[in-house]
């Protein structure tokens, strides 16, 4: 899949996560087999731009290519001088961001709030796409509601507008994170437009994804919560598609060094307790639904000294690895 003139190998895209997708979770990502990583929503209000926050967000020093940012927001020309700062700061993609189901960001009137107007969805992504030389993408849902599925014409308008891909979550904005995804109206889009689809939605094993890239006919997929907590699913994906073959779970002392060269990344990011505290989030998605890492995720979300934390998970993985012959 080509995003422009730039090809994203393998076609599995890390979706943009508010929290989460930060860059040292990117560039995890991306080690791991992602051929995309998108940022987590920024503001396109220049008031914001100088925050902690946000200069952390257009931090991509040191960042593997292609660099795409996600931009928020619902005034057309806002949006385009936020595009054009973010590209002056390394964005090599722009994404627009109406998406976002979260009652905070609806309530401004941004993210899926906007598939409500077509007319301004036609202002904002005509503005983004000619303030900038780089590709812009577009994430939307479906639709507004149920009753209001209207991917099929917001996907046209942003063809017209000169969108260069497109990313559809399978559900409403009403719909939130409930329920099943739904790919029949990704698939219609899928009808209705030429520009590469990426498909998004409870997409969380080797054989979904390409169950779903068959139903819809769309030219990659999209991993967003998947992927909290199992960063690896996105090489397991990417080989699976590309071979038909299941990779291996990874080994623990794989999983122990993965998650320690998280943890460093954060602290040095971050600094050290603000990326302790951060990381707590990242640890507790690795031991959910493990009832075996209970002990685990308690231990070390219940320390605020780093350089324990990290010798905490080195110890629990290098005991799972000494019990593996046992277990087996």
């Amino acid at each position: 899949m080509h995003i422009g003139k730039i090809q994203i190998e393998p076609a599995v895209v890390l979706a943009p996560m508010a929290g989460v997708t930060d860059k040292p979770f990117r560039q995890l990502c991306k080690r791991l087999g992602a051929g995309l990583a998108v940022s987590e929503m920024t503001t396109a209000d220049p008031r914001l731009w100088q925050t902690a926050k946000s200069l952390r967000r257009s931090d991509h020093s040191g960042e593997p290519d292609p660099i795409s940012v996600q931009i928020a927001g619902h005034d057309p020309q806002m949006l385009a001088d936020a595009a054009r700062y973010n590209v002056d700061h390394g964005a090599q993609i722009v994404d627009i961001n109406m998406g976002c189901p979260a009652k905070k960001v609806c309530n401004v009137y941004s993210g899926s709030a906007l598939l409500q107007d077509e007319a301004l969805v036609a202002r904002i992504v005509d503005a983004v796409v000619k303030a900038v030389d780089v590709p812009v993408t577009l994430k939307i849902r479906t639709g507004w509601n149920r009753d209001n599925r209207n991917g099929v014409r917001i996907a046209r308008i942003a063809e017209d507008a000169g969108i260069a891909a497109l990313a559809v979550h399978g559900r409403t904005r009403a719909d939130l994170y409930k329920g099943e995804a739904e790919y029949e109206t990704i698939a219609a889009i899928r009808d209705a437009i030429s520009i590469p689809l990426m498909a998004n939605g409870d997409i969380d094993s080797p054989h979904k994804a390409a169950r779903v890239l068959q139903a819809t006919g769309a030219d990659a997929v999209m991993i967003g919560r998947a992927a909290q907590g199992r960063p690896w699913i996105l090489r397991e994906i990417a080989h699976f598609l590309a071979t038909g073959e299941i990779l291996a779970e990874p080994a623990p002392h794989e999983v122990r060094d993965i998650l320690v060269g998280h943890l460093e990344d954060l602290y040095a990011f971050y600094g050290e307790l603000p990326g302790l505290r951060i990381a707590r989030k990242h640890l507790g998605w690795y031991a959910k639904d493990r009832p075996e890492n209970a002990a685990f995720r308690s231990v070390v979300n219940g320390t605020d000294c780093a350089a324990t934390q990290l010798r905490l998970t080195r110890d629990y993985f290098d005991r799972l690895a000494e019990l593996q012959p046992l277990a087996a």
